[in-house]
């Protein structure tokens, strides 16, 4: 784990402490969730999360907790922490539990139900990028906060936000080592990366492209694993660039890397494969070396930074390179 990170932990277990001292000289009661804690048992408490759009009092291990973000849902999971409320989405086959009907629906990605969130009395709840407008209504229903990965930072956000979780649910040791391993990953990683050659990111989406480069929401692949870009590509946040074949052609990528957008979503459209089934894409060194990669569509656009999610998405780039 960075020195950075260390100190942020650091930093905010003592404010942990201090807000616990208060807590327990006011005589709050405790709101630990046995069957979540560790330290069931313990005294009330709160924790200090700064998010990306405030700071705010978050209570310790909270008993019902709503989150739209699957990232964050992956993270829970590595930590055997389970939501209460989730939203309707397609889910990867990694979070298909939460199709079940014994959790809360709350609403879709982008638009939360707030009839069914108030009814049933969240502690907390959890919202990112789809969900960050409604941040002010649904403050009013319960403690909310947004854990959006920053798409012009993406890997420090995330550790900020994987943090952030560590403290909620008292699980502080078990982030820093899984962040640890993370970044022996990246590096093993990048090491193959910066002598592999130059690669080119795509997502397909209703047959239309769109290009990603360095500093964009799937730049791991450039700026932490080390692929140089074919091309120069223009960003703006979560979107990229829109790009013909011919671009593609002209970038002469070695590598391909492909993000099959109507996969993901479980829309109708033709597959990635068929989009780019063309004498364009096929005259690239990435075709005639066979270094397309068709990317897991749902772990790169559904689910991003997670704990459990971002070392496969690594493992995926490390066994392509």
């Amino acid at each position: 784990m960075n020195t950075s990170l260390r100190a942020k932990l650091g930093t905010a277990a003592v404010a942990l402490s201090l807000l616990a001292l208060t807590a327990c000289g006011a005589g709050e009661p405790a709101k630990a969730d046995p069957s979540k804690s560790p330290d069931a048992g313990t005294e009330a408490t709160t924790v200090s999360i700064t998010h990306a759009q405030g700071t705010t009092d978050v209570p310790v291990n909270p008993e019902t907790v709503y989150v739209f973000d699957l990232g964050v849902l992956d993270s829970m999971g590595a930590l055997d922490i389970t939501a209460d409320g989730v939203p309707d989405a397609v889910y990867p086959e990694s979070l298909a539990q939460y199709e079940g009907d014994e959790f809360t629906k709350i609403g879709s990605m982008k638009e939360p139900d707030f009839e069914a969130i108030a009814a049933g009395e969240p502690d907390l709840i959890i919202i990112s990028g789809r969900t960050a407008p409604a941040y002010e209504e649904l403050s009013k229903i319960a403690t909310t906060i947004d854990l959006s990965v920053d798409q012009a930072d993406p890997l420090n956000s995330f550790q900020d936000q994987a943090a952030n979780l560590g403290l909620i649910f008292d699980r502080e040791e078990e982030v820093a080592e899984k962040l640890d391993a993370i970044e022996g990953q990246i590096a093993a990683t990048k090491a193959k990366g910066e002598n592999a050659g130059s690669g080119l990111i795509i997502l397909t989406s209703g047959g239309e492209l769109t290009a990603y480069g360095p500093g964009s929401r799937f730049a791991l692949i450039h700026d932490e694993l080390g692929v140089a870009p074919a091309a120069e590509v223009k960003h703006e946040g979560a979107h990229g660039e829109a790009i013909s074949f011919e671009f593609i052609k002209e970038a002469n990528p070695d590598f391909l890397f492909v993000v099959d957008r109507d996969s993901a979503m479980g829309t109708a459209g033709d597959a990635a494969s068929a989009v780019l089934d063309n004498e364009l894409v096929a005259s690239t060194k990435a075709a005639q070396n066979d270094k397309i990669v068709y990317l897991d569509a749902s772990g790169w656009y559904m689910v991003g930074y997670g704990l459990n999610n971002l070392p496969a998405m690594i493992s995926a780039i490390d066994a392509a390179l």
